[in-house]
Parts: C-alpha cells; sequence; structure tokens
C-alpha cells in the first residue's frame, strides 16, 4: 500500500540523463539502502522507497528531495508478506526501471537457533521474501522490454556456514543462488541481475559487533563500488579483497574447517 501524501516532486536536476529510469529500494530504511539512494538521486534518479513503517522514512525522502531534485515517494512494504507484493509494485506513480532489494535481518545465532519463529523471520526477511518480490518484479522489468536493471544485496556469510552465524549465512546463500539462477534465466533479455556479496559493513545491524577495521567498510563506499559495477554491467560484485579471503575459506576442507573456531 502507497502511503498517503508522501509523493513530493522539486524540480529536476541539471542531469535529466536518468530521469526517466526510476529506482525502487527495498528495505530502505537500512544504511545500506540511504547511501545507495543519496548516490542513484544525486544522478538525477528518481526514487521510490519502500520498507516496514516507512513514514519513519518521510525526514529522508525531504532530504533526498530537497538535496538532489528529484521526485521520491513512500511506500510501505512488509518483505515476509509475499502476497501484497502485486499490489504495492501496481501502486507505484511509475514504473522502476532499477530494483535494489537491501532488506536485511540478522539477529543473534544463539537466539536464532533455538527459537524457530526467529530462525524463520530470518530466513523470511534475508531469503524467502526477496526472492518472491525479486520474481515478482523481473518478470515486470522484463515485460517492458527495456534496459534494466535488479541488484539484490546478499553477504558473502553464504558462501560458507560458519557456527558463529549459521542461520543468517544460510539464509544469504539460498539468496546466492537464488539470484544465480533468475541472472541465468534472463540472460539474453535486457535485464542485468546483480548480487552484491558484502563483507563488514559499518551499519545499524552490525553495531556492537567486534568487526576488524582493516576489513570493513562504511555504507557510502560500498554503495560508490556498487554504481561502478552497475555502470559496468558485472553480474557479481565482491570486494577483491573478500574474494580472496573467501576464496581461501570455502576451499579449507571440511574435516579442517569444522574444528577452526572464527
Amino acid at each position: 500500500m502507497t502511503v498517503p501524501a508522501t509523493s513530493i516532486s522539486y524540480p529536476a536536476p541539471k542531469d535529466q540523463r536518468n530521469a526517466d529510469r526510476p529506482v525502487l529500494v527495498l528495505g530502505a530504511r537500512s544504511d545500506i539502502a540511504r547511501a545507495l539512494a543519496h548516490a542513484l538521486a544525486a544522478r538525477g534518479h528518481p526514487l521510490q522507497l519502500a520498507a516496514r513503517q516507512v513514514d519513519r522514512l518521510e525526514r529522508d525522502r525531504d532530504d533526498f528531495a530537497v538535496r538532489h531534485g528529484v521526485p521520491v515517494s513512500l511506500h510501505e512494504l512488509d518483505v515476509t508478506r509475499p502476497e501484497t507484493f502485486a499490489d504495492m509494485l501496481s501502486s507505484l506513480p511509475v514504473a522502476p526501471r532499477i530494483v535494489i532489494s537491501a532488506v536485511g535481518l540478522m539477529g543473534d545465532q544463539d537466539s536464532n537457533a533455538a527459537d524457530p519463529a526467529l530462525a524463520m523471520q530470518v530466513f523470511a526477511t534475508n531469503f524467502t521474501g526477496p526472492a518472491l518480490f525479486c520474481e515478482e518484479v523481473a518478470r515486470r522489468l522484463d515485460a517492458a522490454d527495456m534496459s534494466s536493471a535488479l541488484i539484490g544485496i546478499s553477504s558473502v556469510a553464504g558462501d560458507r556456514g560458519r557456527a558463529r552465524n549459521y542461520v543468517y549465512g544460510s539464509a544469504k546463500a539460498g539468496f546466492t543462488a537464488y539470484l544465480s539462477g533468475l541472472r541465468q534465466k534472463y540472460a539474453r533479455r535486457p535485464l542485468l541481475v546483480m548480487t552484491v556479496r558484502p563483507g563488514f559493513v559499518a551499519t545499524a545491524m552490525t553495531q556492537g559487533m567486534d568487526l576488524p577495521a582493516r576489513l570493513t567498510t562504511t555504507p557510502e563506499a560500498l554503495a560508490a563500488r556498487i554504481l561502478r559495477a552497475l555502470d559496468k554491467g558485472r553480474p557479481v560484485h565482491v570486494d577483491p579483497l573478500w574474494r580472496v579471503i573467501m576464496g581461501i575459506i570455502t576451499h579449507v576442507p571440511e574435516r579442517i574447517f569444522m574444528r577452526l573456531r572464527f
């Protein structure tokens, strides 16, 4: 459902090249989503911000519109309720050309493992919900038969299960595999399906975690790298350092890996 009276338009920016390429951001209250929205709005893309309790983004909406001079609309969406996806997409003021799924929920591993309801929430938020949304929106993007992009934010946590976060990691592994299949499905169409697998990012979700500074990036730096990958049409983006790290981790023999603690 679209939140009433939340669409504000200001004079378009001088750069009009992206004025007809609206961007739909799912999970728009996340730090990574906000950074991406700022970067895309600065390029002149109109924004459609979707999230639960989307009224909490009203200040961000006004900031995006005033700072970047682009139309911005807010849309209520709970990614764990796939029965609402079609109506929400049909309610958008214009069809998007770029769609970003930046939904994520980590939770506490011990709690997730002990409580099936919490685990199901992690699975639904990181995998099943985003996957079903991407399926619906990919059909619509493909039907438009125009150059478009669908970007899914996954995680290197899905590259190999670890005791410290295997509930979250397995959900991201499922989303990564799903995006890979979707990308192959539309490989001969003008729809780019991109998978982004970040490492550590300093966000509200990771607040309080003891993250190594040399391996941790900011949402703004990640957003800049994602847009560079989008410009080049890259199907997968992983930070080069994390590509090396996870390349090593995924090739450690299982008998050795199961004894490690990290």
